[in-house]
Order: C-alpha cells, then structure tokens, then sequence
C-alpha cells in the first residue's frame, strides 16, 4: 500500500485518483484521498501545494471528522462538505500541531486547500461546491 510506504519513508503520496471540482468560476484540480490510507496520509509530508489544487477526503458515511496537522507541512484550510457540496463549515489548519479541527455536523467529503484559498476567493459556510462526488445519493 503506497500509504504505508509513502508515511514509513516520510514521502508524499503524490498518484492519487484526481477529477476536477467547481467553486463558483473556479476549477479546482483535487487529488482523492479516499481509502483509509489515503486518508489516514492525506497531504503529509508535501513541502508545497499548487493554488489550484486540492485533496478531497470521500468517507463511507456521514459522521463527524476531525482533522490534525502532524506531519504536514504546509498550512491548510479545510471545508466540511455535506453530500449536495454545501459548505458546512471552514477551519484554518497550523502545520505540524495535534490540535484537533472537526466538522460542526455529519459530513463525508472534507476538501483541503492552501491556507487561505476559500478567504480569497470569498466562499463561507454554505457555499455550494459542485462536481461528480457532491450528487445526491
């Protein structure tokens, strides 16, 4: 499992699945991290991050996630996304702290971009995102 290996060596995981995810007018090219491992790696160990990319976290089910930073090097922000890719919540993420950062209610998908990107861009809680992930189920 690359996950293993990627967080053994201290190396990103950097062949994930991608597809492509809309903000409004902006396209985000977004890795998917949505195995256990995968998720478990996330965006560890990456010394940077192209502004129009992001990772999107696919869970089985709806429950509440927290998010840290150990071993991650860029600071990030994260938005919890319900299953239609209404917004939730957003939280800022400091690099390599333990600090626990959660949804506010139940979510599957959790999209991490650089620290600042949702700010710049003027999206806020219950923004909708769109793409193939957020259809109804």
């Amino acid at each position: 499992m690359l996950g293993n290996v990627a967080q053994a060596q201290n190396l990103p995981q950097m062949d994930l699945p991608r597809i492509k995810i809309s903000a409004g007018m902006h396209l985000i090219d977004t890795q998917i991290a949505s195995t256990e491992q995968q998720r478990a790696t996330g965006l560890m160990f990456r010394k940077d991050m192209p502004q129009t990319e992001g990772m999107l976290f696919v869970f089985e089910q709806a429950s509440l996630q927290c998010f840290w930073m150990k071993n991650t090097l860029l600071p990030l922000s994260a938005a919890f996304v319900a299953d239609d890719g209404t917004i939730i919540n957003l939280v800022e993420m400091k690099p390599q702290t333990t600090d626990s950062h959660c949804s506010t209610q139940p979510v599957r998908f959790v999209l991490e971009m650089n620290q600042g990107w949702f700010q710049k861009k003027g999206i806020k809680a219950g923004f909708k995102l769109g793409g193939a992930p957020f259809k109804i189920r």
